[in-house]
């Protein structure tokens, strides 16, 4: 009975302690995963707010873009067109005064006419900033050779275009987008780094859609986050996250710039 007794004691112990210990670990697994699930949401809620913060940089960079864009077109139309069009205002008052000769009625015809005139170029100037007729009317290869024509015709740089791929699947809105870019690196290369040759090629690999654009221009210090991060440069990836692209930007100076864009 004894021997029993303790037999009986020793398997109620031992399974008290086994309890116990199954016991420690679930409650140490439980805690386990629940600060492992705590760190997790606490990196998901910051990765989230860096999206949010990411998304704010782009939607600032967007709407200062078109803010500027807008100034430039209110300022276009006030100093060029609204100036015209009160000259062409003043002649036209001058043709009602009486005793004007022959030679004073054609001198401000011609005046009014040469002026509006001018004032329909500026209009349609205006107008293909917004919205260049060609890509429009004919898609985004047309709009690309008409913008290169347009700057090698200053003879101020060489701008050599070459595409294998077709635009036709990307629709209006990514193609304007993919245009902006290209007409903000063009400009760059020229304003900011003097280049006198550039090159754009468009291929596709792997599924991807690619455009490898090249300057000779004397380049910039990609350490400096001034560089990284000025409006140009944010409105630019701004248009690339529209068009679910990346863009890859390799620059030194006195080295021109490469960039790779995928989309």
């Amino acid at each position: 009975m004894r021997i029993n007794q303790f037999n009986e004691q020793e398997i109620v112990t031992i399974i008290l302690y086994t309890s116990l210990f199954f016991t420690i670990i679930a409650i140490g697994v439980i805690v386990f995963f629940y600060f492992s699930r705590k760190k997790i949401v606490q990196k998901e809620l910051e990765k989230r707010d860096l999206e949010i913060k990411h998304q704010k940089q782009q939607l600032r960079a967007i709407l200062i873009t078109q803010e500027a864009e807008r100034q430039r077109i209110a300022q276009d139309l006030h100093d060029d067109i609204s100036s015209k069009l009160n000259i062409v205002s003043l002649n036209t008052h001058l043709l009602t005064r009486a005793g004007l000769s022959e030679n004073d009625i054609m001198e401000v015809t011609t005046n009014i006419i040469n002026m509006t005139d001018k004032a329909l170029q500026s209009t349609r100037r205006i107008a293909h900033d917004l919205l260049p007729p060609v890509l429009d009317k004919f898609g985004l290869h047309a709009g690309i050779q008409e913008l290169c024509s347009e700057f090698n015709s200053s003879k101020a740089v060489e701008v050599v275009y070459a595409n294998t791929i077709n635009f036709e699947e990307l629709g209006k809105d990514k193609s304007l987008h993919l245009f902006r870019i290209l007409q903000e690196l063009i400009n760059n290369s020229i304003r900011h780094g003097s280049a006198k040759n550039i090159s754009i090629a468009f291929d596709e690999a792997t599924g991807n859609r690619l455009c490898i654009y090249s300057d000779d221009g004397r380049g910039f210090d990609m350490n400096n986050s001034d560089n990284q991060n000025g409006l140009g440069m944010k409105n630019i990836q701004s248009r690339v996250d529209f068009l679910e692209g990346t863009i890859v930007i390799q620059s030194k100076l006195g080295g021109g710039i490469n960039v790779n864009l995928s989309f």
